[in-house]
Protein backbone atom coordinates (compact mmCIF):
# COMPACT_ATOMS: atom_id res chain seq x y z
CA UNK A 1 0.00 0.00 0.00
CA UNK A 2 1.39 3.41 -1.07
CA UNK A 3 1.67 6.42 1.22
CA UNK A 4 -1.47 8.36 -0.77
CA UNK A 5 -3.40 5.57 -0.56
CA UNK A 6 -2.78 5.07 3.41
CA UNK A 7 -3.45 8.80 3.75
CA UNK A 8 -6.90 8.36 2.00
CA UNK A 9 -7.64 5.46 4.67
CA UNK A 10 -6.64 7.56 7.30
CA UNK A 11 -8.52 10.89 6.28
CA UNK A 12 -11.98 11.34 7.55
CA UNK A 13 -15.31 11.72 5.36
CA UNK A 14 -15.65 14.47 3.42
CA UNK A 15 -12.01 15.96 4.13
CA UNK A 16 -11.62 16.50 0.50
CA UNK A 17 -14.60 18.35 0.21
CA UNK A 18 -12.46 22.03 0.66
CA UNK A 19 -14.29 25.47 -0.59
CA UNK A 20 -13.12 26.37 -3.70
CA UNK A 21 -10.27 28.93 -4.00
CA UNK A 22 -11.08 32.82 -4.07
CA UNK A 23 -9.53 34.47 -7.11
CA UNK A 24 -7.37 36.67 -6.16
CA UNK A 25 -7.67 38.96 -8.88
CA UNK A 26 -10.99 41.06 -9.69
CA UNK A 27 -12.83 40.15 -12.50
CA UNK A 28 -12.21 42.65 -16.07
CA UNK A 29 -14.37 45.11 -16.79
CA UNK A 30 -14.12 44.46 -20.25
CA UNK A 31 -14.37 47.43 -22.75
CA UNK A 32 -17.99 47.74 -22.40
CA UNK A 33 -17.34 47.46 -18.43
CA UNK A 34 -15.06 50.60 -18.48
CA UNK A 35 -16.71 52.60 -20.80
CA UNK A 36 -20.03 52.60 -18.94
CA UNK A 37 -17.58 52.77 -16.06
CA UNK A 38 -16.23 56.38 -18.03
CA UNK A 39 -19.91 57.85 -18.53
CA UNK A 40 -20.99 57.15 -14.65
CA UNK A 41 -17.96 59.29 -13.71
CA UNK A 42 -18.44 61.84 -16.48
CA UNK A 43 -22.09 62.67 -16.03
CA UNK A 44 -22.51 62.68 -12.32
CA UNK A 45 -22.86 65.96 -11.09
CA UNK A 46 -19.56 65.82 -8.99
CA UNK A 47 -17.74 65.83 -12.04
CA UNK A 48 -20.18 68.68 -13.82
CA UNK A 49 -19.07 70.67 -11.18
CA UNK A 50 -15.38 70.26 -11.04
CA UNK A 51 -15.77 70.66 -14.74
CA UNK A 52 -17.33 74.05 -14.10
CA UNK A 53 -14.80 75.34 -11.52
CA UNK A 54 -11.74 73.91 -13.89
CA UNK A 55 -13.43 76.11 -16.77
CA UNK A 56 -13.68 79.12 -14.47
CA UNK A 57 -9.66 78.96 -13.30
CA UNK A 58 -8.46 78.34 -17.45
CA UNK A 59 -10.60 81.66 -18.20
CA UNK A 60 -8.01 83.47 -15.77
CA UNK A 61 -5.18 83.54 -18.28
CA UNK A 62 -7.45 85.37 -21.26
CA UNK A 63 -7.70 88.25 -19.20
CA UNK A 64 -3.95 88.21 -17.34
CA UNK A 65 -2.35 87.53 -20.90
CA UNK A 66 -3.08 89.83 -23.96
CA UNK A 67 -4.63 87.79 -26.44
CA UNK A 68 -3.94 87.84 -30.20
CA UNK A 69 -8.06 88.02 -31.02
CA UNK A 70 -8.00 91.63 -28.88
CA UNK A 71 -4.53 93.29 -29.16
CA UNK A 72 -1.96 91.14 -31.41
CA UNK A 73 0.49 94.18 -31.10
CA UNK A 74 0.45 93.90 -27.19
CA UNK A 75 1.18 89.84 -27.67
CA UNK A 76 4.02 91.01 -29.51
CA UNK A 77 5.31 93.59 -26.88
CA UNK A 78 5.00 90.39 -24.28
CA UNK A 79 7.03 88.41 -26.61
CA UNK A 80 9.80 90.97 -27.21
CA UNK A 81 9.80 91.38 -23.29
CA UNK A 82 10.09 88.32 -21.89
CA UNK A 83 12.62 86.11 -23.95
CA UNK A 84 11.84 83.20 -22.02
CA UNK A 85 7.95 83.02 -20.85
CA UNK A 86 6.95 84.22 -24.29
CA UNK A 87 7.87 81.56 -26.23
CA UNK A 88 6.70 78.95 -23.44
CA UNK A 89 3.38 80.55 -23.22
CA UNK A 90 2.60 80.94 -26.93
CA UNK A 91 3.92 76.98 -26.98
CA UNK A 92 0.70 76.29 -24.41
CA UNK A 93 -1.72 78.51 -26.01
CA UNK A 94 -1.92 81.11 -23.50
CA UNK A 95 -2.13 83.98 -26.08
CA UNK A 96 -5.17 82.29 -27.31
CA UNK A 97 -7.15 81.15 -24.16
CA UNK A 98 -10.41 80.20 -25.40
CA UNK A 99 -9.71 78.95 -28.70
CA UNK A 100 -6.97 76.54 -27.10
CA UNK A 101 -6.75 72.74 -27.55
CA UNK A 102 -6.95 72.19 -23.65
CA UNK A 103 -9.73 75.13 -23.33
CA UNK A 104 -11.95 73.62 -26.06
CA UNK A 105 -11.29 69.96 -24.03
CA UNK A 106 -12.48 71.49 -20.64
CA UNK A 107 -15.69 73.17 -22.53
CA UNK A 108 -16.41 70.05 -24.26
CA UNK A 109 -16.56 67.99 -21.05
CA UNK A 110 -18.67 70.35 -19.09
CA UNK A 111 -21.00 70.34 -22.53
CA UNK A 112 -21.30 66.60 -22.78
CA UNK A 113 -21.37 66.00 -18.65
CA UNK A 114 -24.64 68.50 -18.50
CA UNK A 115 -25.90 66.77 -21.44
CA UNK A 116 -25.79 63.14 -19.41
CA UNK A 117 -26.72 64.63 -15.88
CA UNK A 118 -29.75 66.20 -17.61
CA UNK A 119 -31.40 63.24 -19.87
CA UNK A 120 -31.64 60.83 -16.99
CA UNK A 121 -33.09 63.53 -14.61
CA UNK A 122 -36.17 64.67 -17.46
CA UNK A 123 -36.82 60.76 -17.43
CA UNK A 124 -37.11 60.48 -13.30
CA UNK A 125 -39.07 64.02 -13.60
CA UNK A 126 -41.76 62.50 -16.16
CA UNK A 127 -42.33 59.41 -14.30
CA UNK A 128 -42.99 61.21 -11.06
CA UNK A 129 -45.41 63.85 -13.19
CA UNK A 130 -47.30 60.65 -13.91
CA UNK A 131 -47.30 59.19 -10.61
CA UNK A 132 -49.69 59.79 -8.07
CA UNK A 133 -48.49 61.41 -4.54
CA UNK A 134 -46.89 58.05 -2.16
CA UNK A 135 -49.46 55.99 0.24
CA UNK A 136 -49.54 56.67 3.48
CA UNK A 137 -47.07 55.68 6.17
CA UNK A 138 -47.94 53.28 8.71
CA UNK A 139 -46.84 54.90 11.36
CA UNK A 140 -47.50 58.61 11.14
CA UNK A 141 -46.49 59.86 14.33
CA UNK A 142 -42.62 59.12 13.40
CA UNK A 143 -42.61 62.29 10.75
CA UNK A 144 -41.32 65.42 11.48
CA UNK A 145 -44.67 66.94 11.95
CA UNK A 146 -47.53 65.30 13.49
CA UNK A 147 -50.42 65.85 14.84
CA UNK A 148 -53.97 64.17 15.92
CA UNK A 149 -57.56 65.01 16.93
CA UNK A 150 -60.64 63.34 18.01
CA UNK A 151 -63.52 64.73 16.26
CA UNK A 152 -67.33 63.88 17.42
CA UNK A 153 -70.02 63.33 15.13
CA UNK A 154 -68.15 63.07 11.82
CA UNK A 155 -67.58 60.06 9.97
CA UNK A 156 -64.11 58.79 8.82
CA UNK A 157 -65.35 59.19 5.15
CA UNK A 158 -66.67 62.40 5.33
CA UNK A 159 -63.45 63.64 6.88
CA UNK A 160 -61.18 62.12 4.39
CA UNK A 161 -63.48 63.85 1.78
CA UNK A 162 -63.26 67.45 3.52
CA UNK A 163 -58.75 66.68 3.78
CA UNK A 164 -59.22 66.17 0.24
CA UNK A 165 -61.00 69.36 -0.54
CA UNK A 166 -58.90 71.28 1.21
CA UNK A 167 -56.18 70.07 0.01
CA UNK A 168 -56.81 70.46 -3.36
CA UNK A 169 -57.50 73.86 -3.27
CA UNK A 170 -53.77 74.36 -1.31
CA UNK A 171 -52.65 73.23 -4.99
CA UNK A 172 -51.76 69.79 -3.56
CA UNK A 173 -52.14 66.72 -5.98
CA UNK A 174 -54.75 64.06 -4.31
CA UNK A 175 -54.73 60.50 -3.83
CA UNK A 176 -57.69 58.92 -1.77
CA UNK A 177 -57.25 55.81 0.06
CA UNK A 178 -59.51 53.49 1.84
CA UNK A 179 -58.47 55.06 5.55
CA UNK A 180 -56.41 58.22 4.39
CA UNK A 181 -55.57 60.99 2.35
CA UNK A 182 -52.16 61.58 0.66
CA UNK A 183 -51.09 64.99 -0.81
CA UNK A 184 -47.61 66.13 -2.37
CA UNK A 185 -47.40 69.66 -4.08
CA UNK A 186 -44.23 71.59 -5.18
CA UNK A 187 -43.39 70.02 -8.81
CA UNK A 188 -41.79 73.01 -9.79
CA UNK A 189 -38.89 72.79 -7.94
CA UNK A 190 -37.61 70.10 -9.78
CA UNK A 191 -38.43 71.71 -12.83
CA UNK A 192 -36.66 74.85 -11.89
CA UNK A 193 -33.66 72.53 -11.49
CA UNK A 194 -34.03 71.00 -14.73
CA UNK A 195 -34.88 74.69 -16.42
CA UNK A 196 -31.54 75.70 -14.67
CA UNK A 197 -29.52 73.05 -16.15
CA UNK A 198 -30.68 73.14 -19.41
CA UNK A 199 -30.35 76.90 -19.77
CA UNK A 200 -27.08 76.85 -18.55
CA UNK A 201 -26.43 74.19 -21.41
CA UNK A 202 -27.90 76.57 -23.84
CA UNK A 203 -25.92 79.46 -22.54
CA UNK A 204 -22.21 77.13 -23.40
CA UNK A 205 -24.21 76.60 -26.94
CA UNK A 206 -24.71 80.24 -27.25
CA UNK A 207 -21.12 81.30 -26.33
CA UNK A 208 -19.58 78.42 -28.42
CA UNK A 209 -21.77 79.44 -31.38
CA UNK A 210 -20.64 83.26 -31.14
CA UNK A 211 -16.95 81.98 -30.29
CA UNK A 212 -16.75 80.22 -33.45
CA UNK A 213 -18.72 82.04 -36.02
CA UNK A 214 -18.41 85.23 -34.78
CA UNK A 215 -16.23 88.56 -35.29
CA UNK A 216 -15.37 91.88 -34.37
CA UNK A 217 -12.61 94.63 -35.79
CA UNK A 218 -12.35 98.30 -35.76
CA UNK A 219 -11.59 101.12 -38.48
CA UNK A 220 -10.47 104.49 -37.95
CA UNK A 221 -12.86 106.71 -40.69
CA UNK A 222 -12.32 110.21 -41.64
CA UNK A 223 -15.02 112.34 -41.52
CA UNK A 224 -16.34 112.48 -45.45
CA UNK A 225 -15.32 109.49 -46.49
CA UNK A 226 -16.62 106.02 -45.72
CA UNK A 227 -16.32 102.54 -44.43
CA UNK A 228 -17.31 99.42 -46.65
CA UNK A 229 -17.96 95.59 -44.91
CA UNK A 230 -14.61 93.77 -46.09
CA UNK A 231 -11.28 92.48 -44.53
CA UNK A 232 -9.52 95.07 -46.93
CA UNK A 233 -11.33 98.17 -44.59
CA UNK A 234 -10.48 97.08 -41.10
CA UNK A 235 -7.65 98.19 -39.04
CA UNK A 236 -7.42 95.14 -36.51
CA UNK A 237 -9.70 92.32 -37.12
CA UNK A 238 -10.45 88.72 -34.96
CA UNK A 239 -12.65 86.07 -35.49
CA UNK A 240 -13.79 82.58 -34.74
CA UNK A 241 -12.30 79.03 -36.21
CA UNK A 242 -15.44 78.62 -38.12
CA UNK A 243 -15.54 82.21 -39.16
CA UNK A 244 -15.51 82.89 -43.39
CA UNK A 245 -14.99 85.80 -45.69
CA UNK A 246 -18.30 85.42 -47.42
CA UNK A 247 -20.24 85.87 -43.78
CA UNK A 248 -19.34 89.23 -44.11
CA UNK A 249 -22.49 91.06 -45.32
CA UNK A 250 -21.74 93.34 -47.90
CA UNK A 251 -22.86 97.25 -46.68
CA UNK A 252 -21.08 100.71 -46.65
CA UNK A 253 -21.28 103.28 -43.70
CA UNK A 254 -20.11 106.86 -45.07
CA UNK A 255 -19.98 109.59 -42.02
CA UNK A 256 -20.96 112.54 -43.24
CA UNK A 257 -20.30 114.70 -40.41
CA UNK A 258 -18.84 114.18 -36.99
CA UNK A 259 -19.90 117.17 -33.70
CA UNK A 260 -18.46 116.94 -30.40
CA UNK A 261 -19.24 119.27 -27.73
CA UNK A 262 -17.26 119.97 -24.43
CA UNK A 263 -18.24 121.92 -21.10
CA UNK A 264 -16.53 125.06 -21.37
CA UNK A 265 -17.66 126.40 -17.87
CA UNK A 266 -15.31 126.19 -14.65
CA UNK A 267 -17.16 123.23 -13.63
CA UNK A 268 -15.97 119.93 -15.30
CA UNK A 269 -14.48 121.86 -17.90
CA UNK A 270 -13.46 119.73 -20.93
CA UNK A 271 -15.92 116.59 -19.69
CA UNK A 272 -17.75 115.87 -22.97
CA UNK A 273 -21.36 117.09 -23.75
CA UNK A 274 -22.10 115.39 -27.21
CA UNK A 275 -20.18 112.91 -29.12
CA UNK A 276 -23.02 112.45 -32.32
CA UNK A 277 -21.50 110.97 -35.94
CA UNK A 278 -24.15 111.88 -38.98
CA UNK A 279 -23.96 108.94 -41.26
CA UNK A 280 -25.94 107.11 -44.48
CA UNK A 281 -25.79 103.73 -44.48
CA UNK A 282 -25.90 101.58 -48.05
CA UNK A 283 -27.37 98.18 -46.47
CA UNK A 284 -27.05 96.12 -49.81
CA UNK A 285 -25.27 96.88 -53.15
CA UNK A 286 -27.33 99.20 -55.22
CA UNK A 287 -29.87 100.34 -52.47
CA UNK A 288 -30.44 103.62 -51.52
CA UNK A 289 -28.45 105.28 -48.57
CA UNK A 290 -30.09 106.14 -45.88
CA UNK A 291 -28.83 109.12 -42.93
CA UNK A 292 -28.57 108.37 -39.49
CA UNK A 293 -27.62 108.94 -36.35
CA UNK A 294 -24.51 106.92 -34.73
CA UNK A 295 -23.77 107.71 -31.23
CA UNK A 296 -21.90 106.53 -28.22
CA UNK A 297 -23.80 103.39 -26.55
CA UNK A 298 -26.51 104.06 -29.07
CA UNK A 299 -24.89 101.06 -32.28
CA UNK A 300 -26.74 100.57 -35.28
CA UNK A 301 -27.55 97.22 -36.41
CA UNK A 302 -27.62 96.53 -40.29
CA UNK A 303 -28.31 93.15 -41.29
CA UNK A 304 -27.69 91.30 -38.24
CA UNK A 305 -23.93 93.43 -37.75
CA UNK A 306 -23.63 95.81 -35.11
CA UNK A 307 -21.84 99.12 -35.60
CA UNK A 308 -20.64 101.27 -32.37
CA UNK A 309 -19.11 104.51 -32.19
CA UNK A 310 -16.00 104.05 -29.74
CA UNK A 311 -13.73 106.87 -30.25
CA UNK A 312 -12.66 109.90 -31.94
CA UNK A 313 -10.17 112.34 -32.89
CA UNK A 314 -8.26 114.64 -34.89
CA UNK A 315 -6.16 114.93 -38.40
CA UNK A 316 -4.50 117.25 -39.75
CA UNK A 317 -4.99 117.92 -43.47
CA UNK A 318 -1.23 118.68 -44.81
CA UNK A 319 0.94 119.07 -48.19
CA UNK A 320 4.44 118.08 -48.56
CA UNK A 321 6.62 118.82 -51.85
CA UNK A 322 9.75 117.05 -51.75
CA UNK A 323 13.12 118.65 -53.14
CA UNK A 324 11.83 118.87 -56.66
CA UNK A 325 9.19 120.63 -56.06
CA UNK A 326 6.28 118.01 -56.80
CA UNK A 327 3.59 117.26 -54.55
CA UNK A 328 4.52 113.57 -52.92
CA UNK A 329 1.63 113.77 -50.30
CA UNK A 330 -1.61 115.59 -49.81
CA UNK A 331 -4.34 114.58 -47.70
CA UNK A 332 -5.56 113.98 -43.61
CA UNK A 333 -3.20 112.43 -41.59
CA UNK A 334 -4.98 110.40 -38.56
CA UNK A 335 -3.09 111.39 -35.18
CA UNK A 336 -4.19 109.07 -32.44
CA UNK A 337 -4.99 111.09 -28.60
CA UNK A 338 -2.56 110.15 -25.73
CA UNK A 339 -4.89 112.30 -22.86
CA UNK A 340 -7.74 113.88 -22.00
CA UNK A 341 -7.22 117.34 -23.76
CA UNK A 342 -6.52 115.25 -27.13
CA UNK A 343 -3.00 115.90 -27.36
CA UNK A 344 -2.45 113.64 -30.07
CA UNK A 345 0.63 112.17 -31.71
CA UNK A 346 1.12 110.98 -35.40
CA UNK A 347 3.51 110.20 -37.75
CA UNK A 348 3.45 111.95 -41.71
CA UNK A 349 5.25 109.54 -43.93
CA UNK A 350 6.75 110.62 -47.29
CA UNK A 351 7.85 108.04 -49.03
CA UNK A 352 7.38 109.03 -52.75
CA UNK A 353 9.34 112.33 -52.14
CA UNK A 354 12.28 112.60 -54.89
CA UNK A 355 15.29 112.64 -54.94
CA UNK A 356 14.96 111.49 -50.72
CA UNK A 357 11.55 110.46 -49.00
CA UNK A 358 10.68 112.21 -45.94
CA UNK A 359 9.21 111.38 -43.07
CA UNK A 360 7.55 114.04 -40.26
CA UNK A 361 6.28 112.86 -36.55
CA UNK A 362 4.98 114.85 -33.62
CA UNK A 363 2.29 116.08 -31.82
CA UNK A 364 -1.11 117.96 -32.91
CA UNK A 365 -2.75 119.89 -30.25
CA UNK A 366 -6.25 121.09 -30.64
CA UNK A 367 -6.23 124.23 -28.16
CA UNK A 368 -2.08 124.62 -28.26
CA UNK A 369 -0.29 126.85 -25.48
CA UNK A 370 3.49 126.88 -24.93
CA UNK A 371 4.54 127.35 -21.52
CA UNK A 372 7.47 126.15 -19.65
CA UNK A 373 6.61 122.45 -19.69
CA UNK A 374 6.84 122.94 -23.40
CA UNK A 375 4.04 122.98 -26.08
CA UNK A 376 0.61 121.43 -24.53
CA UNK A 377 -2.88 121.26 -25.05
CA UNK A 378 -4.98 122.80 -22.86
CA UNK A 379 -8.65 121.99 -23.62
CA UNK A 380 -10.04 118.92 -26.08
CA UNK A 381 -11.90 121.05 -28.78
CA UNK A 382 -10.19 123.04 -31.58
CA UNK A 383 -9.60 126.63 -30.22
CA UNK A 384 -5.85 127.44 -31.27
CA UNK A 385 -4.99 124.20 -33.12
CA UNK A 386 -1.31 123.47 -33.96
CA UNK A 387 1.40 121.14 -35.15
CA UNK A 388 4.29 120.63 -33.88
CA UNK A 389 6.76 118.35 -36.02
CA UNK A 390 10.28 117.08 -36.38
CA UNK A 391 11.38 116.09 -39.85
CA UNK A 392 13.54 112.62 -41.06
CA UNK A 393 14.90 111.81 -44.79
CA UNK A 394 16.73 109.12 -46.70
CA UNK A 395 16.88 107.59 -49.54
CA UNK A 396 14.25 105.95 -51.19
CA UNK A 397 12.99 102.78 -49.61
CA UNK A 398 12.76 99.61 -51.41
CA UNK A 399 8.89 98.10 -51.72
CA UNK A 400 8.54 95.03 -50.19
CA UNK A 401 4.82 94.78 -49.68
CA UNK A 402 4.97 93.85 -45.88
CA UNK A 403 2.43 95.71 -43.75
CA UNK A 404 3.71 98.53 -41.54
CA UNK A 405 2.22 100.52 -38.62
CA UNK A 406 1.18 103.75 -40.11
CA UNK A 407 1.29 105.35 -36.50
CA UNK A 408 4.63 104.54 -35.56
CA UNK A 409 7.91 105.75 -37.64
CA UNK A 410 10.97 103.58 -38.38
CA UNK A 411 14.16 105.78 -38.65
CA UNK A 412 15.79 102.56 -40.27
CA UNK A 413 17.68 104.39 -43.11
CA UNK A 414 16.37 108.16 -41.96
CA UNK A 415 18.59 110.74 -40.72
CA UNK A 416 16.72 113.28 -38.18
CA UNK A 417 17.29 116.88 -40.21
CA UNK A 418 19.06 119.95 -38.54
CA UNK A 419 18.92 123.54 -38.24
CA UNK A 420 20.78 126.05 -38.58
CA UNK A 421 22.54 125.67 -35.43
CA UNK A 422 23.26 122.36 -35.54
CA UNK A 423 20.27 121.14 -33.43
CA UNK A 424 17.48 119.02 -33.79
CA UNK A 425 14.84 120.61 -36.02
CA UNK A 426 11.42 121.35 -34.77
CA UNK A 427 8.87 123.78 -36.78
CA UNK A 428 5.15 124.72 -35.47
CA UNK A 429 2.78 125.13 -37.96
CA UNK A 430 -1.00 126.66 -37.53
CA UNK A 431 -3.42 126.31 -40.05
CA UNK A 432 -2.76 128.03 -43.33
CA UNK A 433 1.17 128.22 -42.72
CA UNK A 434 3.96 126.25 -44.21
CA UNK A 435 7.88 125.47 -43.42
CA UNK A 436 10.90 125.00 -46.03
CA UNK A 437 13.07 122.09 -44.99
CA UNK A 438 16.97 123.02 -44.92
CA UNK A 439 18.88 121.86 -48.00
CA UNK A 440 16.52 122.09 -50.31
CA UNK A 441 14.73 118.87 -49.17
CA UNK A 442 11.32 120.52 -49.70
CA UNK A 443 8.43 122.22 -47.80
CA UNK A 444 5.23 121.10 -45.23
CA UNK A 445 2.35 123.31 -44.98
CA UNK A 446 -0.48 122.48 -43.27
CA UNK A 447 -3.87 123.25 -44.60
CA UNK A 448 -6.00 122.49 -41.55
CA UNK A 449 -8.07 119.52 -39.99
CA UNK A 450 -11.12 117.26 -39.98
CA UNK A 451 -11.96 115.03 -37.41
CA UNK A 452 -12.45 110.97 -37.28
CA UNK A 453 -14.52 108.54 -35.73
CA UNK A 454 -13.41 104.94 -34.60
CA UNK A 455 -15.83 102.29 -35.02
CA UNK A 456 -16.39 99.05 -33.84
CA UNK A 457 -18.00 96.35 -36.67
CA UNK A 458 -18.98 92.92 -35.02
CA UNK A 459 -21.14 90.50 -34.78
CA UNK A 460 -22.14 87.43 -32.04
CA UNK A 461 -24.55 84.71 -33.50
CA UNK A 462 -25.07 83.23 -30.33
CA UNK A 463 -26.18 86.14 -28.33
CA UNK A 464 -29.63 86.20 -28.36
CA UNK A 465 -29.28 81.82 -27.29
CA UNK A 466 -26.87 83.25 -24.32
CA UNK A 467 -29.40 86.22 -23.15
CA UNK A 468 -31.94 83.79 -23.09
CA UNK A 469 -30.71 81.14 -21.90
CA UNK A 470 -29.32 83.68 -18.79
CA UNK A 471 -33.01 84.73 -17.95
CA UNK A 472 -34.41 80.99 -18.23
CA UNK A 473 -31.40 80.55 -16.04
CA UNK A 474 -32.14 83.03 -13.24
CA UNK A 475 -35.80 82.19 -13.28
CA UNK A 476 -35.31 78.31 -13.59
CA UNK A 477 -32.95 78.86 -10.11
CA UNK A 478 -35.84 81.33 -8.34
CA UNK A 479 -38.11 78.13 -8.78
CA UNK A 480 -35.78 76.00 -7.47
CA UNK A 481 -35.11 78.06 -4.38
CA UNK A 482 -38.25 79.64 -3.32
CA UNK A 483 -40.48 76.10 -3.84
CA UNK A 484 -41.26 74.00 -1.14
CA UNK A 485 -42.27 70.00 -2.23
CA UNK A 486 -44.15 69.04 0.51
CA UNK A 487 -45.71 65.93 1.40
CA UNK A 488 -48.91 65.58 3.34
CA UNK A 489 -51.07 62.45 5.00
CA UNK A 490 -54.46 62.70 7.16
CA UNK A 491 -55.53 59.59 8.57
CA UNK A 492 -59.14 58.71 10.15
CA UNK A 493 -60.19 56.02 12.11
CA UNK A 494 -63.19 55.15 14.43
CA UNK A 495 -63.04 52.31 16.59
CA UNK A 496 -66.10 51.01 18.75
CA UNK A 497 -68.43 53.73 17.82
CA UNK A 498 -66.43 56.47 19.52
CA UNK A 499 -64.96 59.94 18.59
CA UNK A 500 -62.67 59.71 14.67
CA UNK A 501 -59.58 59.56 15.62
CA UNK A 502 -58.14 62.06 12.88
CA UNK A 503 -54.12 62.29 12.21
CA UNK A 504 -52.43 64.87 9.90
CA UNK A 505 -48.38 64.34 9.11
CA UNK A 506 -46.25 66.34 7.01
CA UNK A 507 -42.93 65.95 5.16
CA UNK A 508 -40.89 68.74 3.59
CA UNK A 509 -38.78 67.88 0.89
CA UNK A 510 -36.18 70.59 1.38
CA UNK A 511 -33.64 71.29 3.71
CA UNK A 512 -35.86 74.09 5.38
CA UNK A 513 -39.10 73.27 7.15
CA UNK A 514 -40.30 76.70 7.17
CA UNK A 515 -43.98 76.86 8.01
CA UNK A 516 -44.75 72.78 7.91
CA UNK A 517 -45.68 73.02 11.42
CA UNK A 518 -48.30 75.33 11.15
CA UNK A 519 -49.57 73.85 8.04
CA UNK A 520 -50.37 70.99 9.87
CA UNK A 521 -51.89 72.43 12.75
CA UNK A 522 -54.27 74.63 10.49
CA UNK A 523 -54.96 71.76 8.50
CA UNK A 524 -56.07 69.62 11.94
CA UNK A 525 -57.38 73.19 13.61
CA UNK A 526 -59.91 73.16 10.61
CA UNK A 527 -61.98 70.15 11.37
CA UNK A 528 -62.16 71.56 15.22
CA UNK A 529 -64.33 74.67 13.86
CA UNK A 530 -65.91 72.91 11.88
CA UNK A 531 -66.99 70.42 14.08
CA UNK A 532 -67.47 69.70 18.11
CA UNK A 533 -64.02 67.69 18.54
CA UNK A 534 -61.43 68.22 20.84
CA UNK A 535 -57.03 68.14 20.26
CA UNK A 536 -55.81 65.31 21.99
CA UNK A 537 -51.89 65.93 20.83
CA UNK A 538 -49.63 67.73 18.50
CA UNK A 539 -45.50 68.10 18.11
Amino acid sequence: MTDTQLSDLLSPPGADARPPARPTQPPSLGLGGGLRFLWTQLTSMRTALVLLFALALAAIPGSLVPQHSISPVRVSEFIEEHQTLGPIYDKVGLFNVYTSPWFSAIYLLLFVSLVGCIIPRVGVYAKALRGRPPRTPRNLSRLPAYTRTEVADAAPADILDQASARLTAQRYRVARHDDSVSAERGYLRETGNLVFHVSLLFLLLGVAIGSLYGFRGTSVVITGKGFSNNLTQYDDFSAGAWFSDSDLHPFTVGVKSFEAKFETGTVQRGAARLFEAVVAVTESPGSTPVKHKLEVNKPLNINGTTVHLIGHGYAPTVTVKDGAGNVAFSGPVVFLPQDGNFTSAGVIKVPDGRPERLAFEGFFLPTAVVDQQGPRSVFPDAMNPALFLNAWSGPPKKETGLPENVYSLDTRGLSQLKDAGGDTLRMALAPGSSYTLPDGKGTIEMNGWVRWVKLQIGETPGVAIALGAIGFAVGGLCLSLFIRPRRIWVRASQVNGGPTLVEVAGLDRADARAGLDEDVADLAAGWLSDTSGKGTGTR
